[in-house]
């Protein structure tokens, strides 16, 4: 859908955007079944190993990117885990490096709102006043538009205030009210559930309502419901910029000069304790289990592919064409992921990071890649242009793109 998730310092010049897991390490008596390290597939001469690898060689060059590191599988066996070019000048890159998995936590978070509307705790259509009675238009914003991200706040990311502080000291701690407080400062882009548009204020206040409804600060929410349930234990969340070794590096030209931004402080892009990092074997894992709605009903999974985006979208006098476009069966945001051709994927891509998880559920295929930025890459996510590539010759009566 135009990447869902595009650089977010580059979302006036396009469309989208969006990050999430784990705050610890499992507990000892877990240890004994954590999943073997992600490393690298025996090299192969022939077949579809051999196949991704080479396109995702041509991409890397292409591109002009540092680094390649991916991850398919099929029916949850690997097909093939590679890691191409360099973190850093005489660095390899390694499939067990971390990077910032980003919007990927979104696809959390819905998950996490829909089983508690498995259990009957929450309905989608509760107003999130019940919980946030203080939240400017709560009474008219339902968790489902939260969700689905239909509820009309406007987007800080499009803030020019909230982009010069953020150019000015990319390494400045955010605080999820005021955040918040910039986007409420802004008219409504639309009445709520009636158009569609990417707000991060969305998931920054669905976060803050999920502690609100469960009692639970949610890097524990995430990490109790999600992370630990999916064995996904390289993956967390943290209050810092830190991210644990393997670390992946990143380089940006955003701000006008190529440098590294591997440090930079994450803290704007969602809510606190969805702000995480992961490696690309827990990230081809994620890709399985959003996509076949591994830890929900099957009618909440379906609720999750469409909450009632389909039809909804378009330009208003506040909201422009590139910003509020029509959600399609064929391309459309559900409930924290996006549908495109029936792929369902998540595709973060801020400072320098891009990264992309997507499942075929016909194929029962997921390819999951990670990128990191040259000098001469092109804008928006080129983890999305690698990954579309390999759906190409995979599986190419679905293009994913």
């Amino acid at each position: 859908m135009c990447a869902y998730l595009i650089s977010m310092r580059k979302i006036l010049l396009s469309a989208l955007c969006a990050a999430a897991l784990f705050a610890g390490a499992l507990p000892a008596t877990a240890a004994d079944h954590r999943p073997p390290p992600c490393t690298a597939s025996p090299p192969a001469r022939a077949g579809k190993a051999a196949d991704i690898v080479r396109i995702a060689e041509e991409a890397r060059r292409d591109l002009d990117l540092n680094s390649v590191v991916l991850k398919v599988t099929v029916r949850g066996r690997e097909v093939v885990t590679s890691a191409l070019g360099e973190s850093m000048t005489g660095v390899p890159a390694d499939p067990a490096m971390h990077f910032r998995n980003g919007s990927v936590a979104i696809a959390y978070l819905g998950t996490v709102l829909l089983q508690l509307v498995d259990e009957g705790r929450v309905s989608l259509d509760d107003p999130v006043s019940r919980w946030l009675p203080r939240l400017p238009h709560s009474e008219r914003i339902t968790l489902r538009m939260l969700g689905s991200s239909t509820s009309g706040l406007a987007d800080y990311v499009t803030d020019p205030g909230f982009l010069a502080a953020l150019d000015a000291d990319p390494f400045r701690q955010w605080e999820a009210r005021e955040l918040v407080r910039i986007s409420t400062s802004h008219p409504l882009w639309y009445r709520p559930g009636t158009n569609w548009s990417y707000s991060h204020a969305n998931f920054v206040i669905l976060g803050r309502a999920l502690e609100r409804i469960t009692g639970t600060p949610l890097d524990a929410l995430l990490r109790e419901r999600v992370l630990r349930p999916l064995g996904l234990s390289e993956t967390r969340s943290s209050t810092t910029p830190d991210i644990p070794a393997p670390v992946l590096h990143a380089f940006t030209a955003e701000r006008g000069t190529y440098e590294e931004s591997t440090f930079w402080n994450p803290s704007w892009t969602t809510a606190p304790g969805a702000v995480m990092t992961t490696d690309i074997c827990d990230l081809a894992r994620s890709a399985v289990a959003v996509g076949t709605g591994e830890l929900l009903s099957r009618r909440a999974h379906r609720e999750q592919l469409d909450p009632g985006t389909v039809g909804l979208g378009g330009p208003t006098d506040t909201c422009p064409e590139t910003v509020c476009f029509a959600n399609t069966e064929a391309r459309h945001y559900g409930l924290g992921v996006n549908v495109l051709n029936t792929w369902i994927t998540q595709n973060p891509v801020f400072d320098g990071f891009a990264a992309v998880q997507a499942y075929l559920p016909s194929r029962h295929l997921a390819v999951a890649v990670s990128t990191t930025q040259g000098p001469d890459s092109p804008g928006g996510n080129t983890a999305q242009l690698v990954a579309a590539r390999i759906a190409a010759v995979l599986a190419p009566e679905r293009p994913l793109g």
